[in-house]
Formats: structure tokens, sequence, C-alpha cells
């Protein structure tokens, strides 16, 4: 039982991470209908850009950790949010109108040159980072001897993405930004027509998704304490699932998604043979797709006529 719980409480932790990636996809989706195929490039510049201004803040006598990690995270929400609008200014706002493939083709592009300008500028090997956040929120040892460790990486991950969660759902639904996305989301010309600036609202949800994208490259920096150029790819395609998964276009689903995926990860990797856990995760996708193509949380899509 004390395994079980220990593997719980990991995959609520990874899962986390793939939720915050995950809702960048499903916001921008829910505007243009377009799948944002360089995100998770964008999450990957984003745990680089933690990692460099750490490392500048150590160098000029920044120790103190909370402080140092609130400038970080700062800063890097702001350094990756001009990335989240250069993509949405060179991948999509030119191609907005051509055929639908267009854009997707311009994303995977984008994708490819943002992992090798990582690469040539900061270099092919991993980058190491020892740990900054240490100690134990909480450990209990079963009859067994198993401890079950809480680690304190652990309950900042999960409280700031619930927190993450709570803020843009609040922005979602109650903001003036809020609103001009819901009604780009349902018509962008009658949008257009009523006094929305579309294009200054499609670029802010580029620009909360790649802000969402760097905390989570944070988070991935503080847990695993190891980066590369290519963790973009592979977590992108996790974080894409879980968003399908839970509902393209719903910002609940997408977090549900990114526990699900994350748990089903975890179990996998503890209990059969780790080099299968990704089929496994792809698995479920297919099986809950065929009996709700829509997702967990999400809506059919009614064309518009």
């Amino acid at each position: 039982m004390e395994y079980f719980a220990q593997q719980l409480i990991n995959g609520v932790t990874l899962g986390s991470i793939y939720g915050l990636i995950a809702i960048g996809y499903t916001m921008v989706y829910g505007i243009i209908g377009m799948i944002n195929f360089a995100h998770g490039d964008v999450f990957m510049i984003g745990a680089f850009l933690a990692l460099i201004v750490y490392l500048a803040l150590v160098a000029i006598g920044v120790t103190f950790v909370p402080l140092a990690l609130l400038i970080v995270l700062v800063v890097a929400m702001a350094l990756t949010a001009l990335y989240g609008w250069t993509v949405e200014r060179i991948a999509y706002r030119p191609l907005r109108g051509s055929f639908r493939l267009a854009p997707l083709i311009s994303a995977i592009g984008m994708s490819i040159f943002l992992q090798n300008y990582a690469q040539v500028a900061q270099g092919a090997r991993a980058k190491p980072l020892p740990p900054i956040v240490t100690g134990y929120f909480w450990q209990s040892s079963g009859d067994g001897g198993f401890i079950v460790n809480v680690s304190n990486v652990q309950v900042i991950i999960v409280l700031t993405t619930t927190a993450l969660m709570v803020l843009f759902s609040v922005i979602v639904a109650r903001t003036p930004l809020g609103r001009a996305q819901r009604a780009c989301e349902q018509d962008r010309r009658m949008a257009s027509l009523l006094g929305v600036d579309v294009d200054r609202t499609i670029s802010l949800t580029f620009v909360m998704g790649a802000m969402l994208a760097s905390v989570a490259g944070l988070m991935y920096l503080l847990y695993y304490g190891v980066i590369d150029f290519y963790i973009g790819f592979v977590a992108g395609v996790k974080a894409f699932t879980a968003a399908v998964l839970g509902g393209i276009g719903s910002l609940p689903g997408a977090m549900i998604g990114g526990l699900l995926i994350g748990l089903i990860e975890t179990f996998w990797s503890a209990y059969f043979s780790v080099e299968y856990k990704d089929v496994a995760a792809f698995s479920v996708l297919i099986v809950v797709l065929i009996f709700l193509p829509s997702g967990l949380l999400g809506r059919p899509e009614v064309e518009k006529v």
C-alpha cells in the first residue's frame, strides 16, 4: 500500500507538469482551431531560460533560494512570453486565412527551428542543476519498512499548478480578455465586427500559453535537475495527448488529462516494464477517443453554417 501511495504522489506531480503544458495547447486550439506544435519547444526554451537566469543570479551572489526562484519565475515567464508572441506572429498570423494545413506545417517547422536553435546555443549535452529545493514536507514508513516521501519540490509543483489553474480559469471566465477569447472561440469574424481586437486577443493567448509553459519548464528543472534540447518534443507530445484526452478546448480537461497521463506513466513504470509506459498512455487515449471522441470534458464541435 505504501508503494502504491508513493507512485500516486509521483504520478500527480508529473501529471501537474503535463497539465500546465496542455493548457497552452487547449487555449490556442479553443480560439483559432489549430494545434501549436511548437508549444512543447517553447516549454523547453522556458526551462533553459530558467536555468540561465538562476545561474546568473548565483554568479552575482543571490543565494537566498525563495528570492532567487521568484526572480527566475518572473524573468523566465517574461522572456518565454516573447517567444510565444514571436511564434504567433511568424508561424500563425500570416497563414491564418490560408488552408488549414499551412499553419500546421509552419508550426512544425518552428518546432524544428527552436530545437536546433537551443542545440546550437546551449550545446547538445544535457545541462544538470544541483538540487535547489531539498527536504521533505512529509514522510511516513509503513509496517513493511517502505518510506513514503512527499518532497518539498513536489508540494511546490502541485500547489503552483493548482494556483495557476484557478487563476487562468478566472481570467477566461471573468475578465474582458476572457470574454474576448470566448467571443473569438465562437466566431472570430463576428467578434471583430463587434469591436473585439482579434489579433491582439490571439497574440495574448499565445503569450499566456507560453508563460504557463515557462512555469512548467521551471518545475521540470526543479524536479528532474537536468534538461536538454530534446525535452520539448517528448513533453510536448505527452501534453498534447493530455489535452486531447481531457477534451481539447477545455482548461479543466487539460489538467485532468495531464494528471491521467502522469498517473498512467508512473504506475506502468512502477508495476510493469518501463519501456512500454508511453504505449500504455497512448493506448488509453485511443480507448477513450473511441468511446468519447471529444475527450473526457470536451464538447462536440458544432459546424457553423
